[in-house]
């Protein structure tokens, strides 16, 4: 099955894909912390209230987590280009709530970043709570799989060694469009590309990770406990607009896509920032 957080009629929902439709579920207003694995199985069909796709805002697939873990240098090839030896303990950072949009909306630009970066990921939702959880039972605290792109504001990444003023930054990582349950997608190979102005600029498979889904919700839960609703971005692969020569960064009018076979593609329009930066100033 496939879930969907959105806004219709001025209403937020947890809705089913059902084709080019969504069918809301009754009692769910969105996808997070009261989602568990066994509600959203045992959820009631609203089916009078189906409504077209078209017709709805899709908000992040979940829009209020309570921890968002990233994982960075994941991928053989992406350390490779980064020039950085080959970790033997995942590289973690946060995001934080704000930082999420919706799978379609517009990426805005900040006035303050010049060196703007895509880096296309798949994002793991955990449905059920754990500590210390072994990996050979990591995935039964898997909801479902979704897409995101971890744009990454570089020249604030590499002003110290620490990596979060560059990357959590508020309204700008798009993840949805909708939450894919593991029974629905095998994802061991599945492949994974990010795609600039109709040019695929990044591409590898699922298979490729350094560090397995599994083995990621085992380290995290080491230290804190892992709760619906929480995400894990797993990694990007090689690719990345600020490793490429010439470097190449995302502007104003560029349209970028990050596509997971089997679970979905979040498609945005990227623009300039300077004129909202200016009425936030005024408010």
């Amino acid at each position: 099955m496939a879930y969907t957080t959105y806004v219709h009629d001025g209403i937020v929902r947890v809705g089913e894909i059902e084709g080019t439709a969504v069918v809301p579920l009754a009692g769910f207003t969105e996808l997070g912390a009261t989602t568990t694995v066994d509600d959203l199985r045992g959820a009631a069909r609203v089916t009078e209230a189906k409504v077209p796709l078209h017709e709805v805002r899709l908000l992040p697939v979940v829009p209020r987590p309570a921890k968002v873990f990233c994982v960075g240098l994941n991928y053989h090839a992406h350390v490779t280009e980064t020039h950085r030896e080959l970790p033997t303990y995942p590289v973690l950072f946060p995001k934080y709530a704000d930082s999420l949009l919706g799978a379609y909306a517009d990426i805005v630009l900040p006035q303050e970043a010049t060196q703007v970066d895509y880096e296309g990921e798949l994002a793991v939702v955990i449905g059920r709570s754990g500590r210390r959880i072994p990996e050979h039972r990591a995935l039964d605290h898997v909801l479902g799989y979704t897409v995101a792109n971890d744009i990454t504001m570089r020249d604030y990444q590499y002003k110290t060694h620490q990596w979060v003023q560059g990357k959590a930054w508020d309204a700008s990582t798009p993840l949805g469009p909708y939450l894919v349950t593991p029974e629905e997608v095998d994802i061991s190979t599945a492949g994974i590309r990010t795609i600039l102005n109709g040019e695929t600029v990044q591409e590898s498979d699922l298979s490729k990770l350094i560090f397995s889904i599994p083995r990621l919700i085992a380290t995290i839960s080491t230290f804190t406990r892992l709760d619906p609703g929480d995400v894990i971005l797993t990694g990007t692969p090689g690719g990345v607009g600020y490793r490429r020569d010439p470097q190449v960064f995302l502007r104003d009018g560029d349209r970028i896509s990050v596509e997971i076979d089997g679970v979905g593609a979040v498609h945005n329009v990227v623009r300039d920032g300077a004129a909202d930066s200016d009425q936030e100033h005024q408010r």
